[in-house]
């Protein structure tokens, strides 16, 4: 079944119903103001911090594992010098002895090596312990932050939900009533505005958010309803100022 012809009285009045109930959604959600962008950037805070820990951690494994091993290098070498000592009790002649000794002598040097890397690796895991004390504390400092944030817009939600879910709701259907060309056209001016205000009336002689004059003939074209008129200056959809309190009276008693 096709869609009823709008006059264009009821055109606009069906845009301006429109825009009170648009701009009340914006209301509401300026109310929120910068909080859902907080609450993420706070969230994407805590899993980078995260990330950042579980980095840190794994790198202390590493390293701890770096001393198990040269601990172990360690042990295998003062087990090799126990062994040419022994030998070297039992040699037939100075080079043998000699080549035992610098065995024996590298074996020393590599304990020395393996001793001095252990005091690197634990200073290291010293400087990563602080780095993980100090990103934890950051993290819960995040983490009260983030939860008075969500407890803020838990709040405001709770608040204006059912408001907003009503009001979104009577947007479609007002907005089903339009044609799709003039719908169009009013959310491209909805979006191209900072205020959200596609549909405003004339106010002493002015268009609403236009603080240009609005010639009396124009005015009287406002009036009569007979066409839609934009604004030359703002690009605003106008309306008289009769019709925009008649459509007030009426949304606040739908809401009421």
């Amino acid at each position: 079944m096709a869609k009823k012809e709008l006059s264009i009285e009821d055109k606009l009045r069906s845009l301006y119903d429109l825009q009170l109930i648009d701009s009340r959604v914006d209301e509401i959600r300026n109310v929120r103001g910068e909080l859902p962008l907080e609450v993420e950037d706070l969230e994407d805070d805590i899993a980078g911090l995260n990330t950042r820990l579980a980095k840190i951690e794994s790198e202390v494994a590493e390293l701890n594992q770096s001393i198990s091993d040269k601990k172990n290098a360690i042990k295998e070498a003062n087990d090799l010098k126990a062994k040419y000592d022994e030998q070297q009790k039992n040699v037939r002649n100075n080079r043998e002895f000699d080549s035992l000794s610098k065995e024996v002598e590298y074996q020393d040097l590599e304990i020395q090596l393996a001793e001095k890397r252990i005091k690197e690796f634990k200073a290291k895991i010293e400087h990563k312990n602080e780095l993980i004390e100090k990103t934890n504390e950051k993290k819960e400092t995040r983490i009260t932050h983030l939860e008075h944030k969500k407890s803020e817009l838990n709040d405001i939600l709770k608040e204006t939900e059912e408001e907003e879910s009503l009001l979104l709701k009577k947007s479609e259907e007002f907005s089903a009533l339009l044609d799709k060309h003039l719908l169009e056209a009013y959310n491209r001016i909805r979006s191209n505005v900072n205020n959200g205000l596609a549909v405003v009336s004339i106010e002493r002689g002015a268009s609403g958010g236009s603080f240009f004059t609005i010639p009396p003939q124009r005015q009287l074209e406002i009036a009569s309803r007979k066409k839609i008129i934009i604004d030359e200056h703002s690009g605003r959809i106008l309306v008289d100022a009769s019709l925009a309190e008649e459509e007030k009276e009426k949304i606040e008693k739908l809401f009421s």
